[in-house]
């Protein structure tokens, strides 16, 4: 098992939307940013939304920037060997009390793929004081571990969803 500390979140200056990973992978913590692996559509198809090109990690934080968005994880750490989220143990919740009490425009959480979903209900709604307001929306995951979705299809179930809030 490893030990795997997450990121601060990416926040732009008065987001109303935050979107939940549950942890980076082996490969976004070895390059320190957010859905870092090259077959990850998260930027792929955050591009598409906003018609924005990305190119670099600072055209990322402009996208997020730009959009009222913010980025984060479920997790603020865990063991884990590899990147499946099948293989978190130990997991520990980020601090969403204290968060989404200093950003309090947020008014959705989307939450990319169903362990995401999963973790918070269990580890987040459970255990902290979460505003009643706030809409959920599970979104199919982004990662490449999620094969029985077409990256397109992603794409598609994203817009649908996202398209008016972004």
């Amino acid at each position: 098992m490893t030990y795997c500390l997450g990121f601060k979140p990416i926040i732009s200056a008065n987001p109303k939307l935050l979107i939940l990973g549950t942890m980076p992978s082996v490969e976004s913590l070895n390059q320190a940013f957010y859905y870092a692996h090259p077959r990850n559509a998260f930027w792929t198809i955050m591009q598409s939304l906003v018609n924005m090109p990305i190119n670099t990690i600072e055209d990322k934080i402009a996208l997020v920037n730009q959009t009222g968005l913010a980025v984060w994880d479920v997790l603020e750490s865990c063991d884990r060997q590899g990147s499946l989220d099948s293989a978190i143990k130990s997991p520990q919740a980020n601090d969403f009390e204290s968060f989404l009490a200093n950003h309090e425009k947020i008014n959705t959480i989307c939450f990319n793929g169903k362990k995401a979903e999963q973790l918070f209900k269990r580890y987040v709604l459970k255990q902290q004081k979460i505003p009643n307001h706030i809409q959920y929306i599970v979104l199919p995951s982004t990662s490449p571990a999620n094969a029985s979705i077409t990256v397109e299809d992603k794409r598609l179930f994203w817009q649908e969803k996202l398209s008016h809030l972004v």
